[in-house]
């Protein structure tokens, strides 16, 4: 499709066959468009996050933006005034020519369109190609082919994810449902051989596995929550402090060391508005880890805090929010430096002694749906550092 000679044209989208040497930027667009009233902006191809490619009536390149050019390794240059399928040579991914099958400008008349799916580059690098057929009039030729292109990487980041998440699961349910398993077949095939305390031991053996799998299962369900955004809060007045004392009074029941926790709370304490559930799971992750991973004394310090950047309406005099920080942190050997930005991804292990390595991912994102945020650093001691501050977020009718 050729320029047509006439009067002045505004500036815009160039359109042309093939670049000429004092031509502006080769990534526009042709469009053939409706005078636009003169305050309306302009579509840079450029801008666009996905490749876009567009091939005149002739199957000539006369559109080819900066993320086409990413994802194809080719430049605006090289491809504007090239046949389409030049430019993108794809292959289908039993290795047959994409354009030879699909014809677009010689296929069926009613086709408007291909849907989305994964073709080849040269070099195997896999790409996700959707197309548009334009027309003149419904049925008729092909006037415009226009190509979306979308790189794969980030789609496969998320399968690999996906498979890294499901092969943890497997491997977490069947140690403790081999035992279910077995513990019961056993207690039922042979009750009479055993004594009541050999029963006991089994059965108590049966149910610490049935909780172990009910906490993975919970786990999961925090994931999918807080991927898709449907975490719920459910806030009533949290008492942080008598919490915090809760769960060291649990550690102690499970055989830990009084001596080894040190709690300090700093009063007053400005009301807190939480989801008391969700803050016990906070909290009895960060001392579990402390526990599991860390040495010497855990020390856990509750505190006044003011935020920066407020989640909701109720500040301060000063102009900060008023809210809450506990700080959980050990002397032990520390997370490496280069770890600290993956402590709360998913699967992130600070040793190999057990764990799914989701619970950090969930505390994350128990704290981040209450408007708070976590940091890890390193502690006083040497060892890990765990802070997480929480908005007061009390009710309107009680501002």
């Amino acid at each position: 499709m050729s320029l047509a000679a006439g009067g002045p044209r505004t500036p815009g989208p160039r359109r042309a066959a093939a670049p000429g040497p004092d031509e502006a930027s080769p990534a526009a667009c042709p469009a053939e468009r409706a005078p636009a009233a003169p305050e309306a902006p302009g579509l840079d191809p450029d801008e666009l996050p996905d490749g876009l490619v567009v091939a005149d009536a002739d199957g000539r390149v006369v559109c080819f933006n900066a993320a086409a050019a990413r994802i194809t390794a080719t430049s605006p240059e090289q491809a504007l005034g090239a046949p389409l399928e030049t430019v993108l040579p794809l292959e289908d991914l039993k290795g047959r020519r994409w354009w030879q099958l699909t014809d677009p400008y010689g296929g069926l008349s009613t086709r408007v369109a291909q849907p989305e799916r994964n073709l080849l580059l040269p070099g195997g690098r896999e790409v996700l190609v959707s197309a548009r057929y334009v027309r003149s009039r419904p049925t008729g030729p092909v006037r415009k082919v226009v190509v979306a292109l979308r790189d794969t990487e980030a789609r496969r980041r998320t399968e690999r994810s996906h498979a890294e998440l499901i092969a943890t699961v497997a491997h977490e349910l069947r140690s403790p449902l081999t035992s279910v398993k077995g513990f019961t077949a056993t207690l039922l095939a042979k009750w009479e051989r055993f004594t009541d305390d050999q029963k006991r031991l089994m059965l108590e053996t049966v149910d610490a596995d049935a909780n172990r799998v009910t906490r993975l299962i919970t786990e999961l369900l925090d994931i999918s929550r807080i991927d898709s955004g449907r975490l719920e809060v459910r806030r009533q007045p949290v008492d942080i402090g008598a919490a915090v004392g809760r769960h060291i009074q649990a550690q102690v029941a499970a055989g830990r060391l009084p001596d080894r926790f040190l709690v300090r709370v700093e009063q007053p304490l400005p009301a807190l508005w939480a989801d008391p559930d969700k803050i016990d799971q906070v909290l009895s992750n960060l001392l579990e880890n402390a526990v599991r991973h860390g040495e010497g004394t855990v020390t856990i310090e509750v505190a006044p805090a003011r935020l920066e950047s407020p989640a909701q309406p109720s500040p301060s005099a000063d102009g900060a929010e008023e809210g809450t920080a506990v700080t959980v942190s050990d002397e032990g050997p520390g997370i490496p430096e280069e770890s600290m930005g993956r402590v709360f991804t998913r699967f992130w292990r600070g040793s190999k002694r057990g764990g799914t390595g989701l619970g950090l991912y969930i505390v994350k994102g128990i704290v981040e749906a209450h408007g708070g945020t976590i940091t890890v650093g390193r502690g006083p001691g040497g060892g890990a550092q765990f802070r997480f501050t929480l908005p007061v977020a009390a009710p309107a009718y009680l501002a």
